[in-house]
């Protein structure tokens, strides 16, 4: 018998909302999310920034899907009414000749992308709020309305024929000649289907879904949970671009920075705070107004702490724990499963947003060539 679908995603995030926009074009595709909102989780507890690809290790999937995620990321916002701004980013240093920036800045020009090295006079001349000795300026870099872009997504799965279940639980899924068999909770009871492809793209729950789907987690590597506070600023913004510490070490995060929303409001964060257990809350303690303040004043140092009050918090699926190095995205075929293919998307954290069209691109050629 054919299968109910050619492809079920699991997860309703920018990720799975990207790959049923992709897959569905040429398949029948079920998309099943946990919440009453796509994307309630990682994908719109960020900083919403386009990033331009200079952070990465060089040939990880990471720096090319970010690099050719960007300028698609562009081209649909333009193409399907999705709000954005290319604001531009500077990233400052406390003083002229500093390693890491100057390797930013080589890294920038060999993977051609167009950076500007500034100067403390240039640096005041476009932000006279900030305070750094040398910084580099980063045009491609951008701020978007993920809430409107994974509308946009999924209006655009749907209208290719994509069913998009919301309030709807993953329970199992089990192969048996050829097909996947899963359960599915609703709010009608228990629902089950036929798939030839099954896609985990459950972000935070990727193992638990990887579990239930029979794949023994030990060969899957180790998920850290990171949580990412933000503060709001009250007034009148004092940037009008993003501004951006140097990264942390062994890319932990990318730094307390200055982010701008599209009305011009004014936010920082994240810092990283990995958590332990299922500690999973999101609120932001008025307690972490001190550590933000000093992280802040070393580029802002008219930062005025009584402007700064908690906002909101993400978690970020981290293939790397406390002081490892950056680990890469995960793209794991779980081979068990020959005739019923199984990929897992592990570790898909920043810059997942910026480069959810090239690797949903990536995923639909897997599938393609696993048919």
């Amino acid at each position: 018998m054919p299968a109910d679908f050619d492809v079920t995603i699991i997860g309703g995030g920018v990720i799975g909302l990207a790959c049923a926009r992709a897959l569905s074009g040429t398949r029948s595709v079920l998309l099943v999310e946990q919440h009453d909102l796509f994307g309630s989780e990682t994908s719109s507890r960020n900083s919403e920034v386009i990033h331009a690809g200079l952070y990465y290790p060089p040939g990880s999937l990471k720096e090319s899907l970010c690099i050719e995620g960007r300028e698609r990321l562009y081209d649909f916002c333009e193409h399907h009414d999705v709000p954005y701004r290319k604001i531009g980013k500077l990233i400052v240093a406390p003083k002229t000749d500093h390693t890491e920036l100057d390797r930013l800045e080589q890294k920038a020009r060999m993977l051609n992308i167009p950076i500007e090295r500034l100067t403390r006079h240039e640096i005041q001349e476009r932000e006279p709020d900030v305070r750094a000795e040398a910084a580099l300026f980063s045009p491609e870099t951008g701020i978007i309305d993920s809430h409107i872009y994974m509308q946009r997504l999924a209006q655009k799965a749907e209208r290719q024929g994509a069913l998009l279940m919301k309030q709807t639980r993953y329970l199992k899924g089990e192969a048996d000649n050829g097909l996947w068999h899963i359960t599915l909770q609703t709010s009608d009871g228990d629902y089950r289907v036929t798939t030839e492809h099954l896609i985990n793209a459950a972000g935070l729950h990727s193992h638990d879904v990887a579990a239930r789907s029979g794949t023994d987690t030990s060969t899957l590597p180790t998920l850290h949970y990171c949580r990412g506070h933000y503060f709001s600023y009250q007034g009148k913004s004092p940037f009008r671009h993003l501004i951006y510490p140097l990264p942390e070490k062994d890319l932990a995060g990318l730094g307390i920075h200055a982010t701008l929303d599209l009305g011009g409001q004014v936010r920082f964060g994240p810092d990283t705070e990995y958590l332990v257990g299922h500690n999973r809350h999101y609120a932001v303690s008025e307690e972490l107004k001190t550590k933000f303040y000093h992280a802040i004043s070393s580029y802002f140092p008219n930062v005025d702490v009584s402007q700064l009050h908690p906002d909101y918090a993400g978690i970020r699926p981290k293939l790397s724990g406390p002081g490892e190095s950056a680990q890469d995205f995960v793209i794991f075929r779980d081979n068990r499963m020959e005739t019923a293919p199984l990929l897992h998307l592990l570790g898909i954290e920043s810059p997942g947003l910026t480069s959810s069209l090239a690797l949903a691109d990536k995923i639909t050629a897997r599938v393609s060539t696993s048919t």
